[in-house]
């Protein structure tokens, strides 16, 4: 399937009601493609961990438009089948096939203490250029603050 529409056209011919019925639980699913608009983008949701993720936060059930109602367990492993030839695959079985790159496994403790200077907005602004940091200055700031108060 290439739309979430079209996947919720399918849970109307599977379980009746109308398109809005199971729009937002297809969008949900496919909201990944924001950032990857590639098949790839399946291994954040399209498994069976990512189907009990779209219960904790749709409910275990919604009552379409007919009245009837419908698991959402039902509903994710409808569109994931559809979109992996009908396979509900496990996280791992996305995962796994990750090809490792030295980044991901090189993690570093940073122990270098954060002093704020006469100037914040100036470290700051040098502690983005040198991609020390991502965050905005606000937050910097007050996490600079606290780590200083825990230094004390």
């Amino acid at each position: 399937m290439a739309h979430p529409l079209h996947h919720s056209q399918s849970s109307v011919r599977r379980f009746g009601g109308e398109t809005s019925d199971y729009q937002a639980i297809h969008d949900w699913f496919d909201a990944s493609k924001e950032h990857m608009a590639y098949f790839t983008h399946r291994a954040l949701r399209h498994h069976t961990q990512g189907i009990f993720e779209a219960e904790r936060v749709f409910g275990s059930s919604l009552t379409n438009s007919a009245g009837r109602v419908i698991p959402v367990r039902w509903i994710g492993e409808q569109h994931v089948k559809e979109d992996c030839r009908g396979k509900i695959p496990s996280m791992y079985d996305w995962l796994g096939r990750i090809q490792p790159e030295s980044w991901m496994a090189n993690g570093r403790i940073d122990d270098e203490l954060t002093q704020i200077s006469s100037d914040p907005l100036a470290e700051w602004m040098l502690a983005v250029k040198s991609r020390q940091t991502i965050l905005g200055f606000e937050d910097w700031l007050q996490k600079a603050q606290v780590e200083n108060v825990s230094d004390t």
